[in-house]
């Protein structure tokens, strides 16, 4: 792990400190324009399906407001708690960053045991992946983001141990750096499914 003295030495955004990281930092927004692209596409097959519900329930029948504003609530703080870990990064305090990932991580966790849960309640209720093409193209895209959001907790765990054990360098910062970037990503694509799939699906005639 880097010494107290080696931490001192670093510059104040150790994630563009060097041209790899600010490379890896432009090639992660080309990244992420492309998932918004593969995002959008989804968007759009839902709001295009979301009325061809065949023989299954409609939206505003099956959605529970309760559950998706509190795996909301989760998701969007971890988001805030993701920032408070990059600003430890730049106070190149390594024990305050641990703290404010694990918790990003925790809520995450959160969330998916929500969304987990709630998806067990629509298939009780019979909306199922095949019952209709709303309820695919429903699946696909909160399901899709879902993986997203797993894949974001598994990311910032291994770097909290890349972190343990490497400590704070110009190398481990970019990564930590982009892992938040990734994270306020899928975030933000949660908000427009909040509002595009359960609000709108919600007060839908």
């Amino acid at each position: 792990m880097s010494s107290h003295a080696d931490l001192h030495n670093l510059p104040a955004e150790p994630e563009k400190a060097t041209l790899e990281g600010r490379n890896k930092v432009l090639g992660f927004w080309l990244f992420l324009g492309a998932e918004t692209v593969l995002f959008g596409c989804l968007f759009a097959t839902f709001i295009g399906l979301r009325n061809q519900i065949a023989d299954g329930p409609p939206g505003m029948e099956i959605f529970k407001l309760s559950t998706v504003a509190l795996a909301t609530f989760l998701l969007l703080t971890s988001s805030m708690t993701s920032v408070l870990a990059v600003q430890a990064m730049h106070r190149k305090s390594t024990s305050a960053m641990q703290l404010w990932f694990g918790i990003t991580v925790l809520l995450g966790l959160g969330f998916l045991g929500l969304e987990i849960y709630e998806f067990f309640e629509y298939v009780h209720e019979g909306h199922k992946f095949s019952t209709s093409a709303f309820s695919s193209s429903f699946y696909t895209l909160v399901g899709f983001h879902g993986a997203h959001v797993l894949f974001g907790v598994i990311w910032i765990s291994l770097l909290m141990l890349q972190l343990a054990r490497k400590g704070l360098t110009v190398v481990t910062a970019p990564k930590l750096y982009l892992a938040s970037l990734y994270w306020h990503f899928i975030d933000v694509v949660w908000v427009f499914i909040f509002t595009i799939v359960y609000l709108m699906g919600k007060v839908a005639e």
